[in-house]
């Protein structure tokens, strides 16, 4: 099993988003959050996954403010929740897992009194409305009664809502829930476009196939505790056991599992059955893939694909949590 990795050690405090230490927290006698540490990175768009009941939506309460913890530090940009709550609420945008909407309010009237909430003028707000609904993807939507919106549409209204105040954070509880295959992509789409325009997204999610290929980094909770925190490569490289390394090969001759069973540091083979591929194992870590791929060439096949082989991030979900349901 992957061992946990917390995502505070490598970064100073100065390159963080948030940095949640020791964190607990608990209602009567459920103890929802164990001594949580991990920490989001500047910029990052980062997954947080965990089972039903593992306390995600209880840290996204803390982060945003609207809980107090119990024990334990949470701090948004170097800004304690304990006493900075003014300056991090104007700084993040925090979209629930079920959120209300005004139903009969324009699209328009909705954002624009969001707007006006956060103290925006009337000439701001209509150049921020504009600017959401263009980078939302809802442009000529503006008129639309909320109400006549598909839940996709609304699910893009409420991501331009959280938009509204231009956040550094977005804290995201489950975005894509309910939507269908084509909007949930189109929302992946739009989340790609605002970190590339510097946002931290926090994206808590039960989808993982899309997380896998959405995040840079992820946390991984259950039972309220921290199972691996770090980048997506380091959870999905197999790191406990043998490494392995897949080889594709263009038109490989009969003896090539022979040949690469004499590669150097090589300990076994398996061909992949129906396909031009090999699975090359090695036990040490002083073996380099460098080195690999220089023999791989040096023994004349032609190689069209080099590459560790890696887990999905539902295996490493599975690795990594337990089964059931917390009560």
């Amino acid at each position: 099993m992957t061992e946990p990795i917390a995502a505070v050690g490598p970064h100073s405090s100065d390159d963080l988003a948030i940095e949640v230490q020791d964190l607990s927290h608990a209602f009567k006698q459920h103890r929802a959050l164990v001594n949580m540490t991990f920490g989001v990175r500047r910029g990052a768009l980062h997954g947080f996954v965990g089972p039903n009941g593992a306390g995600k939506t209880t840290t996204l309460k803390l982060i945003c403010t609207l809980l107090k913890p119990q024990a334990g530090m949470v701090r948004v940009f170097g800004d304690s929740i304990r006493t900075s709550v003014k300056q991090i609420r104007r700084r993040i945008g925090f979209m629930p897992d079920h959120f209300s909407m005004y139903r009969q309010m324009t699209v328009y009237e909705y954002l624009d009194f969001f707007g006006a909430a956060y103290g925006l003028s009337v000439r701001q707000r209509d150049q921020v409305i504009n600017d959401v609904l263009t980078l939302t993807d809802m442009d000529g939507r503006q008129d639309d009664l909320v109400s006549s919106l598909s839940r996709g549409m609304q699910q893009r209204v409420s991501l331009a809502r959280v938009l509204v105040n231009d956040p550094d954070l977005l804290l995201l509880d489950e975005p894509a829930s309910g939507l269908d295959p084509r909007a949930r992509i189109e929302l992946m789409e739009i989340l790609q476009e605002l970190q590339r325009l510097g946002k931290t997204i926090f994206i808590s999610s039960h989808i993982l196939s899309e997380l896998a290929e959405l995040c840079d980094s992820v946390t991984i909770v259950d039972r309220g505790t921290v199972k691996y925190s770090g980048t997506m490569d380091g959870l999905l490289v197999q790191n406990e056991g043998p490494r392995v390394w897949r080889v594709r090969v263009d038109s490989p001759p009969d003896d090539a599992l022979d040949s690469l069973q004499n590669i150097v540091g090589i300990e076994s083979v398996d061909a992949v059955e129906g396909r031009p591929e090999f699975l090359l194992r090695c036990e040490s870590d002083a073996v380099q893939p460098n080195e690999v791929l220089q023999q791989l060439v040096g023994i004349g096949l032609q190689i069209v694909g080099f590459n560790e082989d890696r887990k999905h991030l539902n295996e490493a979900f599975m690795d990594l949590t337990t089964r059931g349901v917390r009560t």
